[in-house]
Formats: C-alpha cells, sequence, structure tokens
C-alpha cells in the first residue's frame, strides 16, 4: 500500500507550471512537526507535494505560504539529469486531495474558497 497522510504548513508560495501536454502542476512544500524528542522541540520535516490537473489549479489559488493544510496521496520517486549538476533524485508526494485547515487572512477583495480540494 503506498498511501501517505500529512499536516503542514507552506513553507512559501505554490509554484505552477504546464506540462508540455498542456496538464496543469501545482507545487508546494510543507513544514511538517515532528515529536519532542527528550522533551525538546525537534526541526520540522520539509516534503515537496504536487498536485496534477483538476486539483492544481486551487490548489494554486488559495494557497499562499504560512497556510496549515492536509495532504494525502500517494510517495512517488523520480530521476533526471541536470545539465549543471549532472544525476538527480527525490521523493515527492503526488497529491490526491488537500485540505484548507486554517482560515485565510481576510481583506477586502477575499473571495470564497473550498475547505477540501479533491
Amino acid at each position: 500500500m503506498n498511501s501517505v497522510n500529512l499536516i503542514g504548513r507552506l513553507t512559501k508560495d505554490p509554484k505552477s507550471h504546464e506540462t508540455t501536454g498542456g496538464t496543469a502542476v501545482t507545487t508546494i512544500r510543507l513544514a511538517v512537526s515532528r515529536p519532542k524528542r527528550n522533551g525538546e522541540d525537534q526541526e520540522p520535516v520539509y516534503v515537496d507535494v504536487v498536485a496534477y490537473g483538476a486539483l492544481a489549479k486551487p490548489v494554486a489559488e488559495y494557497m499562499t505560504q504560512g497556510r496549515r493544510v492536509a495532504v494525502s496521496g500517494r510517495l512517488e520517486y523520480r530521476e533526471w539529469r541536470d545539465d549543471s549538476d549532472g544525476f538527480r533524485s527525490k521523493h515527492e508526494i503526488v497529491a490526491d486531495n488537500v485540505e484548507f485547515l486554517d482560515a485565510k487572512q481576510k481583506t477586502a477583495q477575499t473571495t470564497e474558497e473550498p475547505a477540501s480540494v479533491a
């Protein structure tokens, strides 16, 4: 079984682009808290999350740095060649669902946002 569920805060605003085939892609990075060890706080775990297709648009539109979200999806591994450094690889979460866990900051032009995107 390949299933991942995380709760964390965005470390920066989402980045969006389209594949050469026209599929929307949005990437976010989460800081996920870890339990205390020997009574001391531990550094968070930083996790890259990617949303494709219909999920990519609302993630890009409504998420901002500092927002608390829950992500469910699957773990993926990818490899590629980089022109400058050669071989590269990484693990990332491919999101199936993203839930907004805190309210967006109120502004004069705030629009309604979904609580969950699937």
